[in-house]
């Protein structure tokens, strides 16, 4: 398919944040966000509350994005949209918006992986951007996922290991909940980790085969740390917060760069990549970065805002599938459950 230039409106609407792009061939013109913010006051995301705000947010998000990336509707090439992995509530919004929009233009519908666009989001052309060579590993952290893949080609995924119970992201805002703090908490644990003593407080890591990752136990004994010490010191959170956020994060950065070592070990690949939420957790890009100088690792750190949820990484997947001629039709639906 030849075309001087490609224009993908792309859309994510997977969990919380409603999100609308366009990129000309891989280059993003715009990439905007709207948070919702009512889910802070619950401790987290309620998802019959997350899909009724996304149907408020989609339609003036996705004019932003196109006035703001100056382009008229009927310059599109192609609508991208995240067909899953989240929440089926909030999926199908983006879904029947993008295939609503695709139909009345009449040009193809483009279905995207969440997990394989955080990965891909590398690929987006900005200045001073290096983009890792294959094959590489990938190191996919958010509050939903915890995956080391071994990317082959854009489209040639193999998961070598996962989570088998909670994500990375979930085990940073359970433990910030436990601490009192408001949500989403995984940031605040970030935050005061940086002023605190990591070996304070030492937590068990889990012994888990292969290449794959658990947390709940981490959580668990997070837990039960902090009631026995509250119970002999009511003030023992206040008096030690930094030191407990600490503790908590060289714990989890601990458990993520062991098994990445290992994969690196194993397949002989020193290309190294990281995405998804939780990749903005300042501990774990200076680990990554630290390794590159100890392993002799090539490491690919994203853009914050290529980081949490965002249209600009699905609008790449669909650009990069866009010249493969892969294209989805009118009876795709949205999945909950989403393999790489």
């Amino acid at each position: 398919m030849e075309h001087k230039n490609i224009y993908i409106l792309a859309i994510e609407s997977s969990c919380d944040d409603t999100s609308a792009a366009v990129l000309q061939n891989n280059k993003k013109l715009s990439n905007i966000v709207a948070t919702q913010k009512i889910h802070e006051e619950y401790g987290g995301v309620v998802p019959e509350l997350a899909s009724r705000a996304h149907q408020q947010n989609i339609v003036p998000v996705v004019h932003q994005a196109l006035a703001k990336a100056n382009i008229d509707k009927k310059q599109l090439s192609a609508i991208a949209f995240t067909r899953g992995p989240g929440l089926m509530g909030s999926l199908l919004v983006g879904t029947s918006f993008a295939k609503s929009l695709a139909l009345g233009l009449d040009i193809p519908l483009i279905e995207v992986n969440h997990m394989q666009a955080h990965i891909l989001a590398h690929f987006i052309d900005e200045e001073n951007n290096q983009k890792p060579e294959f094959p590489f590993l990938a190191l996919t952290i958010s509050g939903g996922h915890t995956q080391i893949v071994l990317v082959k080609d854009y489209f040639d995924l193999e998961i070598l290991g996962e989570t088998l119970d909670d994500a990375v992201g979930e085990a940073f805002d359970k433990s910030a909940k436990i601490l009192g703090l408001p949500y989403p908490g995984g940031p605040l644990v970030d935050k005061y980790a940086q002023l605190g003593n990591p070996k304070a407080f030492p937590f068990p890591k889990p012994k888990v085969k292969d290449l794959n990752f658990s947390f709940s136990g981490l959580k668990t004994s997070i837990l039960y740390f902090i009631q026995n010490q509250v119970k002999e010191n009511p003030n023992f959170i206040e008096e030690n917060l930094n030191d407990i956020c600490a503790s908590i994060q060289y714990t989890i950065i601990d458990i993520l760069m062991s098994k990445l070592k290992k994969a690196a070990k194993q397949t002989g690949i020193k290309q190294i990549a990281i995405g998804g939420g939780v990749s903005a957790n300042s501990g774990i890009r200076k680990a990554l970065k630290d390794a590159e100088t100890k392993y002799g690792w090539n490491t690919y750190v994203p853009k914050f805002e290529y980081c949490t949820d965002n249209a600009a990484m699905i609008g790449i997947v669909g650009y990069l599938k866009y010249l493969e001629g892969n294209f989805s039709d009118q009876s795709i639906t949205a999945k909950a459950r989403y393999v790489i």
